[in-house]
């Protein structure tokens, strides 16, 4: 006779093993939740690395990269089309080992033939277990890595294919599931916007700087000084600068050069320093004074007739000495003070009262300064985004400004002032201008009466 105890405790039995079975899928689809939340975070965080780079070679590496570290492949690629849309004209790689690239080096990149271009003519998400396998396979060059597997997905600008997203091996040895799809798809998107936005980026920042520089002059023939100038612009997107220069001759035999810094970053700005160089200009011509008057002039100009921002001002001129020799005559309108670099390669700033900027007050005198200048000196002018650095002082700028051109003085002017700007001591945050002026060596005659003509 069956024991009644026993068989009470048969369905106790079956309730905990179907409990328990029910236990283990919710315990399974917690952590698919738990991994597909990882996922997800993982891909907002990868957009969002993606979007806070500002050039295009960079954008391009970080999408490869983290399609990588999302599904756990060993290798990626991106291949960018040629406009004909029918190969391949750039290959972005990552992963390969020093060795492996080394292996490759006297390999061309892939131009689009293969299992790649069946992506390229057949633009769907492709996911390859065996690439050998594969019909289109052709082979790989000497000396490629060993790749089995491959997940493939276009990236598209505008409705319009950019390139194709390649990735290889995944670390776990697994091919590449559907999950990997999808989040490498989504990836995808996220890049097209990317591409578009640094590509706007780009234009923007190319067409400000070409404006910017169409508002600064190109300096006359300043014979018997040799002058040189460079300008750069700050790498923020859209950035108009208020710095400027401008160097002439003078119906009186002098050389005048100025240089100065609108306050600003804008259109406004960029503006500004426009009006300003030319009412500067002319009011050089028509008064022919001590610089110190020109600058009051031209305070009161802008005072009167304009509503421009408060600037920064150095107006220097270089005249002639009766029996030879030449003089630095300065103003300066809160601007940082010229740099005198002697023909034994000894650098001086001329440190003197700099006076208040121009667009601040008409009523104070403004101050003039006076050096002599020996044959083969060198003045530089200049705007402070060549010496400023937030996390240091003025002070170390101008030393670490006198270090660098001490260094390169016997080179030729424009390759000094281009040096001086490669190897700033500032941050790099804010655009820049120099203007560099060379007297004649001391076999040099001085300048006719008549000045050179503008080029």
């Amino acid at each position: 006779m069956a024991d009644p105890k026993r068989k009470a405790e048969q369905p106790h039995h079956g309730l905990q093993h179907g409990l328990g079975r029910q236990l283990d899928q919710i315990s399974t689809q917690l952590e698919e939740l738990a991994n597909a939340k990882d996922r997800l975070q993982g891909l907002l965080n990868a957009v969002l690395a993606i979007s806070r780079e500002t050039e295009l070679s960079a954008v391009l590496h970080r999408i490869v990269t983290t399609a990588m570290e999302l599904v756990g492949a060993r290798y990626g690629a991106l291949g960018v089309l040629a406009p004909s849309g029918d190969a391949l004209e750039e290959f972005i790689t990552a992963g390969l080992s020093d060795a492996e690239r080394a292996d490759l080096a006297w390999s061309d990149f892939p131009h689009g033939r293969g299992v790649l271009g069946h992506l390229i003519h057949n633009p769907e998400p492709l996911r390859v277990d065996d690439i050998p396998s594969h019909p289109a396979s052709a082979g790989f060059p000497p000396g490629h890595p060993h790749m089995r597997t491959l997940l493939g997905v276009a990236i598209s600008v505008r409705g319009t294919i950019y390139g194709d997203l390649y990735l290889s091996e995944r670390s776990d040895g697994q091919p590449f599931d559907r999950n990997d799809e999808d989040i490498v798809r989504s990836l995808a998107g996220a890049a097209g916007i990317a591409i578009e936005n640094v590509r706007l980026y780009e234009q923007i920042r190319d067409s400000a700087e070409r404006f910017q520089r169409l508002l600064l002059p190109t300096l006359p023939d300043l014979r018997p000084f040799t002058g040189a100038t460079v300008y750069r612009p700050a790498p923020t997107p859209g950035h108009l600068g208020g710095d400027w220069y401008d160097a002439l001759w003078l119906p009186d035999n002098a050389c005048a050069a100025v240089i100065g810094d609108v306050f600003g970053h804008d259109l406004h700005a960029a503006a500004a320093m426009a009006q300003t160089r030319n009412m500067l200009r002319a009011l050089l011509y028509d008064r022919l004074t001590p610089p110190s008057s020109v600058l009051g002039q031209l305070d009161r100009t802008l005072h009167a007739i304009t509503d421009l921002p408060v600037a920064t001002a150095c107006l220097a001129r270089i005249e002639p000495e009766q029996g030879g020799g030449w003089t630095l005559r300065w103003s300066n309108a809160g601007h940082l003070p010229p740099l005198l670099i002697t023909p034994d390669r000894q650098t001086k700033f001329l440190h003197a009262e700099p006076g208040l900027p121009l667009a601040v007050s008409t009523e104070l005198r403004r101050p003039d300064h006076s050096h002599p200048l020996p044959p083969g000196s060198t003045v530089v002018l200049y705007t402070d985004g060549l010496i400023e650095d937030p996390a240091g002082s003025v002070d170390e700028g101008l030393a670490a400004l006198a270090e660098l051109a001490t260094t390169h003085a016997d080179l030729p002017l424009q390759d000094f002032v281009n040096t001086l700007a490669d190897h700033h001591p500032s941050d790099g945050h804010d655009d820049m201008a120099i203007l560099a002026l060379r007297t004649p060596a001391p076999d040099t005659a001085p300048p006719h009466e008549d000045p050179a003509p503008e080029s």
